[in-house]
């Protein structure tokens, strides 16, 4: 077997035990036992030392004591190193979360004894040395004896971390957030970028001894009693040629700041601190100033603006979750919205940066959203960088979305001025949710958003579906849409005409997806959306042997010589020709089974196949207002001048389907118009 091929059955071997484990409890020492004695990974958040003790220690010490690592353990450590962290960058975020975690197990140990003496300095210290490329993290924490370094530097995914809190868990409800462990590879990152890595250790329990543990991650790693080392943990990366930038001050800093600007503990890079920004997403509302929140913004989004809304939520249950959100003051750009990626906000879990651009935490019609989301219940995969319940996800998922959403609809009853200024900007990317969300009852509380003009409203004000309810008519079962370009045409659409003179409401749809967005709502509060096409459809089907035809209009005896007639002229263009009570001072409409579906239809399938084909699919129908003058014209017309009568006729279905939407280029209904005005003016 080749040495990659043996890497590769063992990394899978590593995930499929890890994925198993977790997700069916069993212990870690079980989990030891279904690989192989492993040599070393819990992170070394455990660990501290003395920062002015000499790095090297006499080889032929007494004390030493070789361990040698299996062949299985070396090809898991060529894994850890070369092949599970996407960003070779991450090993310093794992070994400061590792030493933040040292000094929060000391704060807690040390307030379970009640001890109240001095701590002294609790941060880590950072030291970069350009000129021998070498890298130094140190912190002050908690230590380890010799077992505990054995144990956890022993096994790699023996998490001490895990297994602190476990032991607390097992003798009282503690809850010790801050520790950052979960599978205790981390520390085995820095052999992505060290040839040789050496950790001063000693533990804060009294008369410990100090250990070195030094390996250049290969066959075998060594643990030798060393004298001046002080509690706390101090490792030494000697870089390799190709990673001496780590070893730059300038790299380190932006690492840090990238990944590591919130941990609970001052972190200091060749003295000087570092992480000083705040992490307002921990803090009460109350005390986050708008300077605070405009500063933070910036920071996070990499922007220039300002928030136009913030929205500082946090919740215990179903899942917990502290979040940080803003909606940008700017309106977005054109690229924003055909981006579909989620990337606005950062997901943390105990002030520590898991993913810059996160995935899926929120839907993608929420990508113009910036901001934090921290989570102790997102369980992370072995480098933290790709989250591995998807279960939990989408309740912070849907708890995120619920919640902004509801935030949104209170904006928009409080300061609706603020709100309809939002919604000028960012309204598309709520009808995009609208249109992607399957969850029928989401999409209504989605709905609740939307902003349309309507019959009842001045030009340019709106009104919400909810207001809308309020306002119907005694009776009336149904909200009512029209899809047309501007409120002129709009207004003088024949469909509405009835409904006008029922004083009934219509909404107002200007844009084209307007319309397929309401198609997908269907129902708001119980209350069915409804085209007025379909309206006028229904109606007329309902009333087709009921239309009362007045001295005024033809009579049926007329009509029974003039319906046959047009039919005939038309052809497969209709599939019936009959008369409508909805019309008033429009001669005719088309009415179709589904104009929503066919007016979508024409849009994309219209170049594929011929006007004979088209009209099959269509099946159209044309109504006839029998009051009209141009239809009753037609009567006499039909048989004084026939080829005017067959033109207007042709004039007047083509008029139709194109005020249904039904013609996407009228231009070739102007040889028809010419035709039918050049035998009008001969008679003059």
């Amino acid at each position: 077997m080749s040495s990659m091929t043996a890497l590769k059955l063992f990394r899978n071997q590593l995930i499929r035990n890890v994925w198993r484990f977790r997700s069916t409890g069993q212990s870690s020492y079980k989990l030891r036992q279904s690989i192989v004695p492993l040599s070393s990974s819990v992170p070394i958040r455990n660990f501290a030392a003395n920062p002015n003790v000499d790095d090297s220690v006499n080889d032929q010490n007494p004390t030493a004591e070789k361990l040698e690592f299996q062949a299985e353990t070396r090809m898991l450590l060529d894994i850890v190193a070369k092949s599970l962290y996407s960003e070779k960058e991450v090993f310093i975020r794992e070994l400061i979360s590792n030493a933040s975690d040292a000094l929060e197990k000391l704060r807690y140990v040390s307030l379970k004894a009640g001890e109240s003496h001095d701590l002294g300095s609790l941060d880590i210290n950072i030291t970069t040395d350009k000129t021998n490329r070498k890298l130094i993290i140190q912190d002050t924490g908690i230590g380890m004896t010799r077992e505990e370094l054995i144990s956890n530097l022993g096994t790699i995914a023996k998490s001490g971390s895990k297994a602190f809190l476990q032991n607390i868990q097992q003798s009282e409800s503690t809850n010790l957030s801050s520790i950052i462990g979960q599978f205790g590879v981390g520390f085995y990152s820095c052999f992505m970028v060290a040839d040789r890595v050496e950790v001063f250790t000693k533990s804060v329990n009294p008369h410990a001894t100090g250990y070195l543990w030094k390996s250049d991650g290969t066959n075998e790693y060594e643990i030798i009693e060393s004298d001046n080392i002080e509690r706390g943990t101090k490792i030494v990366m000697y870089l390799k040629q190709d990673c001496r930038e780590y070893a730059s001050e300038d790299t380190v800093r932006s690492v840090i700041n990238k990944y590591s600007n919130f941990v609970n503990s001052p972190i200091k890079l060749n003295g000087s601190e570092i992480n000083t920004i705040q992490p307002l997403w921990l803090l009460n509302p109350k005390s986050v100033s708008k300077e605070q929140h405009d500063e933070f913004y910036k920071f996070v989004a990499n922007t220039y603006d300002r928030p136009r809304f913030v929205l500082h939520y946090s919740a215990e249950a179903p899942i917990q979750v502290r979040a940080l959100l803003y909606f940008p003051e700017l309106a977005p750009g054109q690229t924003d919205f055909y981006d579909s990626s989620t990337k606005g906000v950062s997901l943390y879990t105990r002030r520590i940066l898991v993913k810059k651009e996160a995935e899926n935490v929120l839907p993608k019609w929420l990508r113009f959203v910036k901001g934090v989301i921290d989570s102790e219940d997102i369980p992370l995969n072995l480098s933290r960088e790709m989250l591995q319940n998807s279960s939990l996800l989408r309740k912070l998922n849907q708890l995120l979305t619920s919640k902004i959403v509801k935030f949104l609809h209170d904006k928009s009853v409080k300061d609706l001025d603020e709100y309809m200024k939002f919604y000028q900007d960012y309204g598309v990317f709520i009808k995009e949710g609208v249109v992607t969300n399957d969850d029928p009852k989401e999409r209504e509380e989605l709905a609740g958003l939307l902003r349309y003009e309507s019959s009842y409203t001045k030009p340019g004000e709106t009104t919400s579906f909810e207001d809308y309810i309020k306002r119907r008519q005694e009776g009336q079962n149904d909200i009512y849409y029209l899809s047309a370009p501007n409120r002129a045409l709009a207004e003088s659409s024949p469909y509405i005409e009835a409904l006008k003179k029922k004083n009934v409401e219509v909404i107002y749809c200007y844009e084209q997806h307007d319309e397929i967005i309401l198609y997908q709502v269907k129902t708001f509060k119980n209350v069915k959306l409804t085209l007025v096409e379909k309206e006028i459809n229904t109606a007329n089907n309902q009333s087709s042997q009921t239309v009362e035809l007045g001295t005024d209009s033809l009579s049926q005896l007329q009509l029974d010589s003039l319906l046959p007639w047009i039919e005939s002229v038309l052809g497969n263009k209709v599939k019936k020709v009959k008369i409508t009570g909805q019309l008033e001072s429009h001669p005719c409409v088309i009415t179709v089974d589904d104009m929503t579906a066919a007016r979508h239809f024409i849009k994309t399938q219209l170049k594929q196949m011929d006007e004979e084909m088209l009209f099959s699919v269509l099946q159209p129908q044309l109504e006839l207002n029998p009051k009209h003058a141009v239809i009753k014209k037609l009567l006499t017309l039909k048989e004084s001048n026939p080829e005017l009568a067959k033109l207007i006729i042709e004039q007047l279905y083509s008029n139709s389907m194109v005020t249904a939407g039904l013609i996407n280029d009228s231009r070739k209904l102007v040889s028809n118009m010419n035709r039918v005005l050049e035998l009008v003016v001969e008679k003059y």
